[in-house]
């Protein structure tokens, strides 16, 4: 089979569509792992002594290192390649849940989150696997499938997280059962058929027909070239660091030079309008209809569910759409801007139940679009440089997500849902001119 640095088509669709199905079992693992521990964390701080000051701080902390280093880490993944990046960040991300499981005092804890602040990219790169591995027809279904898998594990995770925290130490086990989780993740990944799945990017053969099952890039050769300068992508992670630095930095360079901007721009109002929906839902039930946290766990649990819904229905829904992801990103945005309002102006918990109902397919289906409208437009540039740019995005719109539900709701509880409303209409106008061009 012929070799390209690590990277190329499958060997068959059939070999493409085993590789993708261990990705959704990373995927899976990943976040399942994650969720076991992070709902507990604000606890163990406390019982640390820790201040809420100083706990918000640490949160914050965390926060900004994966704002700076999602776009390079995604970078760095384009050039040592997928396999190595996927492993490392893994491997170093068990490394902090390991020191999270023996942190006695704030300051280890505080350490235990600088390796998983700046690694904790997995998803992002199994993501850009996934776009190398199968052809730009059948990305938003794989996509969507990926994150219904890790919603699973969202879902699961805290369940097991909360039976765990019950026992002697309990904290401590399960951030110990976390990091086993994550070791088992890399196990698996270092299992993959690598040989078998070249992962790289490839050009695709325009008109290919289209298969029921998932389908290989086709095999032919494309260099992966900076925007600014050509260079070719290495499969050797133990090159110069400095030639990964300046390559890095182009790659960045040449993204920030791109027309991507009007993508990104409508990525970081939809992050925002869903953080601001989500952001004091249990509150304003509890204020508006006097319903109990418990229920809004409830509802909450209850729309996640149906997001694992939304992702495994993702295919038949593009082929409904002929596969047209801005027209599909005009229609969910004005969805979710009318779904936001109805549960901006409900007048029984009945109009919040469905509105809620709704809301986790449009908001699924949106963020699927944003993704792959990133990697369409995006041209030359790597997929990981570009989804690791999305996630840096992202992260600022949480961090100016809670600001603006703050100052919303000095003036009421339906304050923030109101300010999502005003920031999803603007989502639709700047989705539909694109639409329009394309289409």
């Amino acid at each position: 089979m012929e070799e390209d640095g690590g990277r190329g088509a499958a060997a068959s669709p059939a070999a493409s569509a085993r590789f993708v199905r261990c990705l959704y079992a990373v995927g899976f693992l990943d976040l399942f792992g994650v969720s076991m521990v992070v709902p507990l964390m604000n606890l163990h701080i406390k019982s640390l002594g820790a201040s809420p000051t100083v706990a918000g701080i640490i949160g914050s902390l965390y926060g900004i290192m994966q704002l700076f280093s999602s776009t390079f880490v995604g970078c760095w993944s384009d050039i040592v390649g997928r396999r190595y990046s996927l492993l490392a960040c893994i491997l170093l991300s068990a490394l902090g849940y390991f020191i999270l499981g023996m942190s006695t005092t704030v300051y280890l804890f505080a350490i235990s989150r600088v390796p998983v602040g700046i690694f904790k990219h997995t998803l992002s790169i199994s993501k850009a696997l996934l776009s190398d591995l199968v052809s730009e027809r059948d990305r938003p279904l794989v996509m969507g499938r990926f994150n219904a898998a890790s919603s699973v594990g969202f879902i699961l995770g805290p369940v097991v997280g909360g039976y765990l925290t019950e026992l002697k130490d309990g904290f401590y086990q399960t951030s110990f059962i976390c990091a086993s989780i994550f070791l088992l993740n890399a196990g698996l990944v270092w299992m993959l058929p690598w040989s078998e799945e070249n992962t790289g990017n490839r050009k695709q053969k325009q008109g290919k027909k289209r298969t029921d099952s998932i389908t290989a890039k086709p095999n032919c050769d494309l260099q992966l070239k900076s925007v600014t300068n050509g260079t070719v992508a290495s499969d050797s992670p133990f090159q110069s660091p400095w030639v990964q630095i300046v390559t890095v930095l182009k790659r960045i360079k040449g993204i920030a030079c791109s027309d991507l901007w009007d993508i990104f721009l409508v990525r970081l109002l939809m992050s925002v309008t869903i953080l601001l929906y989500h952001s004091n839902f249990s509150l304003a039930l509890e204020e508006r209809f006097g319903v109990k946290p418990l229920f809004s766990g409830y509802l909450m649990s209850y729309s996640s569910s149906l997001g694992v819904l939304a992702g495994c229905l993702l295919g038949p829904i593009t082929r409904l759409y002929q596969h047209n992801t801005y027209r599909l990103l005009l229609h969910s945005s004005t969805f979710t801007c009318t779904l936001i309002l109805l549960y901006a102006s409900a007048l029984s918990i009945w109009m919040v139940i469905l509105s809620s109902t709704f809301l986790a397919f449009s908001t699924t289906i949106g963020r699927t679009c944003i993704i792959d409208l990133e990697l369409t437009i995006g041209g030359n540039e790597a997929s990981g440089t570009l989804l690791g740019v999305g996630q840096s995005v992202t992260s600022v719109g949480r961090i100016i997500a809670p600001l603006l539900s703050g100052i919303a709701q000095e003036f009421s509880p339906c304050g923030p849902p109101s300010v999502a409303v005003g920031l999803a209409l603007e989502l639709g106008m700047l989705a539909e001119p694109r639409q329009f061009w394309k289409w």
